[in-house]
């Protein structure tokens, strides 16, 4: 697949982790983890090969899910929540 890259686990310079910026209690720690375990292979056949590279879908549905339980709808209010 043709997916952008991205790293949960990416260093800035401070802090050095995004991990540092989460609580460890925050329910985004549980969306992480269920989502990971979620089976994506059904939604992977439907994306293409061609074009630019898609941002990853497990990424994008941990977005979707989070603002959701949030109550934010608004694609600019998802934006600014990231």
């Amino acid at each position: 697949m043709n997916f952008k890259h991205y790293n949960q686990n990416q260093l800035v310079l401070f802090p050095y982790s995004f991990e540092d910026l989460i609580p460890e209690n925050h329910p985004v720690r549980i969306v992480n983890d269920i989502l990971d375990k979620v089976n994506i292979a059904p939604l992977l056949k439907v994306y293409s090969r061609e074009g630019n590279p898609s941002y990853h879908p497990v990424m994008m549905l941990k977005v979707m899910v989070f603002a959701y339980m949030n109550n934010i709808y608004s694609s600019r209010k998802i934006e600014k929540a990231m």
